[in-house]
């Protein structure tokens, strides 16, 4: 991978750069000190770093448009960064770039609950927002692996998703409006409390927009009645293809789970060691779980019961207790964290069709012996968002090389499928490069005529999204 050469402007004026920030900063918001802005080389794709000039951490969005004008006067970059949980090295620096982290904009600035939404400051972890509300009945819907940890700012900035995303939409679905800071720190209110907005859907292209185009400080999301009631069942096959194929009928029969998960036997065993949650010994399991009153339950799991035992399952269980569910859940949400207990791994989230399932989980399998790299699967079933798991070792000289060749051939292969590069990661430095497999030169030129309107400079999070053969010349402009 590679990042743009640093601007000697901007290195040679760091001190006056500092300076000003400070002017307009508390004291201990601006970083600059070498030995600590490398808390922030990298994202959670590890794989990439660079330092950054310096890094700021402001508490409220008029800081955010202060130092923001000052980075604008100054050419300097400017990198988002929520909580650092990107996958696909979104909040990755460049050597001439200040790192804005707005991590310490956390509170709950209003709830209403007849209108159903909170507005809240992006900096704040997706769990808590349900932590805010869930006493009094409701929750947040979207729900990433990492979001005990992960900010909104960083979910409205790549679309995420998560386990229940099946039945509730991912992040644009879920999202009625943000505070945006442009680059040359103007603030701007896109959407708002109601549940449509008059004019072009300028929220549309901000969440997904991967910082490039401003700097979400506050969002309004929806959020909804808990269900009645939920129920997960486990469901072993003998095989990743049969295991994909049962979903497929799954959702060709018009069943609405809330969830279906897949996990194959590599990430079955990690998940299993970590969490302990009883999954059973198979090749592939899935988790489907359902919501409503106990009759719709009962009724939905019976249509999914027939379904599956048309594939022969070795095993179909139900979840007996709240206390069952929550360890099921646990292992699906500990995933990442547990392979990466016994292997480096690069994580991708390409989409396809969900009737191509069977198809890709036998074209990954092949290439994984062509490439002489294990892959273990675990991912979101029900809307075709794959996650394989590219195992290698970080230390052995050409496996990462091989890593993301491999990578780009199981990306490729959800394009020519009919799905595409990124499902809820975001393309960051990560699928750069690869964003000519899935859009033509004319759709490129499109997507960057409306970078242009919101940042004329191209100084927000640069080397992202867009090749940088492709954007050649545009910060220049």
């Amino acid at each position: 991978m590679h990042l743009p050469q640093p601007d000697p402007a901007v290195l040679s004026n760091k001190e006056r750069i500092v300076r000003r920030l400070r002017e307009v900063l508390p004291e201990d918001a601006v970083i600059d000190d070498p030995s600590e802005t490398r808390a922030y080389e990298c994202d959670g794709l590890s794989a990439y770093r660079c330092p950054p000039l310096a890094a700021i951490l402001p508490r409220t969005t008029a800081e955010v448009s202060a130092a923001l004008r000052i980075c604008h006067e100054e050419r300097v970059p400017v990198v988002p960064r929520g909580s650092g949980t990107s996958l696909a090295g979104g909040a990755l620096p460049t050597a001439d770039c200040v790192v804005l982290g707005i991590a310490r904009m956390n509170r709950v600035l209003e709830v209403d609950y007849p209108n159903r939404f909170v507005r809240v400051e992006a900096g704040r972890t997706n769990l808590s927002v349900t932590g805010a509300v869930e006493s009094d009945g409701f929750f947040y819907a979207p729900d990433p692996s990492s979001q005990l940890a992960c900010a909104i700012a960083g979910n409205i900035a790549m679309n995420s998703g998560g386990a229940h995303c099946l039945k509730y939409g991912v992040t644009t679905n879920n999202l009625l409006g943000v505070t945006l800071v442009l680059m040359d720190g103007t603030v701007v209110e896109l959407g708002g409390a109601q549940m449509d907005s008059g004019g072009l859907d300028l929220l549309g292209v901000v969440c997904g927009s991967e910082g490039q185009l401003g700097v979400v400080t506050e969002a309004v999301l929806r959020i909804l009645p808990k269900p009645e009631g939920a129920r997960p069942v486990l469901i072993a096959f003998g095989s990743n293809e049969v295991a994909g194929a049962c979903v497929a009928d799954i959702i060709k029969a018009g069943v609405l789970p809330v969830a279906i998960e897949f996990m194959d036997r590599p990430c079955i065993r990690a998940c299993e060691d970590f969490a302990h949650a009883g999954y059973p010994d198979c090749e592939a399991l899935l988790i489907v779980e359902v919501e409503g009153s106990p009759a719709e339950i009962d009724e939905q799991l019976g249509l999914i019961r027939q379904i599956a035992t048309r594939h022969d399952p070795l095993e179909f269980r139900e979840s007996g207790s709240e206390a069952e569910s929550a360890k099921i859940w646990l292992g699906r949400k500990s995933a990442f964290g547990a392979m990466g207990q016994i292997n480096d791994y690069m994580c991708l989230d390409g989409t396809i069709p969900v009737s191509a399932l069977p198809e890709v989980l036998r074209r990954i399998a092949e290439m994984s012996r062509d490439y002489g790299l294990d892959v273990a699967n675990v991912f979101h079933a029900g809307d075709g968002n794959m996650h394989p798991l590219i195992l290698f070792d970080a230390n052995r000289p050409g496996d990462l090389e091989r890593c993301e060749s491999l990578g780009a051939a199981i990306l490729k292969l959800c394009v020519e499928l009919g799905g595409c590069l990124t499902g809820e990661h975001g393309v960051g430095i990560e699928k750069r490069d690869l964003m000519t497999v899935q859009f033509s030169p004319q759709d490129m030129e499109a997507q960057m005529w409306v970078k242009d309107v919101f940042d004329p400079k191209w100084l927000l999070n640069p080397a992202k999204v867009f090749p940088l053969s492709v954007s050649a010349g545009r910060r220049a402009a």
